[in-house]
């Protein structure tokens, strides 16, 4: 008994302690935020964030990136990672070394090996910070990989590939209707990252020139630092609940699964 109290007892000091290194700063945020009059709390700084037009249209940029990014690793990522986990398993080493390359690349060299491509995509696309969604893709390739790679490997992939296939199913119909969804909680991790990723990136939207929310944030910051740290705490606050109502979604699931699977059970 003593054993697992002194268990518990770490336990709940570890916790307290990471707990305390996020949350603090947050705190910190929210009152730098609200500070009004000495002695007093103030909305101006919030109020005041719909007065920027600026910055609304770099938080619009922003999330239409990480829509395009998300977008990019279900439609680009997630069929070739399945493809090579199904198909070509030999070649399963090769893409983790390339999506996982970016985390050993600094962000100013790629700002330099990239910028002469973004020379020709300025006459091809014009300077929309939409074009920034080919780096971020990048990116965010070790995080989705290795969430995607987590679910791959968690089920019993080549199994239900056959049977579908023994039923008739296309390749597409096999990806999209008997892979994707079992594979479902890896992309949705994938596109929490991804979501995390863009909305606080800020090297290389800055090095390139583009306005987005991070970058203009920056500036306003220089102007009006409450307004700054408001919208920065959105975004942050944004964040954490993505990542809350994943994993809730995934225990109600499982807990779905598991009661669907008691009540067969009886049936039988």
């Amino acid at each position: 008994m003593k054993k697992f109290k002194r268990i518990d007892v770490w336990r709940w000091l570890i916790i307290g302690f990471v707990g305390a290194y996020l949350l603090v700063p947050v705190f910190a945020m929210l009152e730098f935020s609200t500070r009004g009059a000495p002695g007093e709390r103030s909305a101006e700084a919030w109020i005041a964030i719909p007065t920027f037009p600026k910055l609304l249209s770099s938080i619009f940029s922003s999330l239409q990136l990480a829509v395009v990014v998300i977008l990019a690793v279900v439609f680009i990522l997630v069929p070739t990672m399945i493809w090579i986990h199904l198909r070509l398993p030999h070649l399963r080493r090769y893409m983790e070394l390339i999506c996982l390359l970016p985390l050993t690349i600094p962000a100013i060299v790629i700002v330099v090996g990239i910028a002469p491509t973004y020379r020709a995509l300025y006459q091809v696309f014009g300077s929309s910070p939409l074009t920034l969604s080919f780096v971020y893709f990048i990116l965010v390739l070790p995080y989705t990989y290795r969430s995607i790679s987590a679910s791959l490997f968690s089920i019993d992939s080549h199994t239900l590939s056959e049977a579908s296939r023994s039923l008739g199913a296309s390749t597409i119909r096999m990806i999209a209707g008997i892979i994707v969804p079992n594979i479902k909680v890896g992309i949705m991790s994938g596109a929490v990252i991804s979501i995390a990723l863009v909305l606080g990136e800020f090297t290389i939207s800055n090095l390139l020139n583009f306005e987005t929310m991070q970058v203009v944030i920056n500036l306003l910051g220089k102007r009006d630092a409450a307004t700054s740290v408001a919208v920065s705490l959105a975004a942050l606050v944004f964040a954490f609940i993505l990542l809350a109502i994943l994993p809730t979604t995934n225990r109600s699931r499982s807990s779905k699964l598991k009661t669907n699977r008691k009540v067969g059970m009886v049936q039988k």
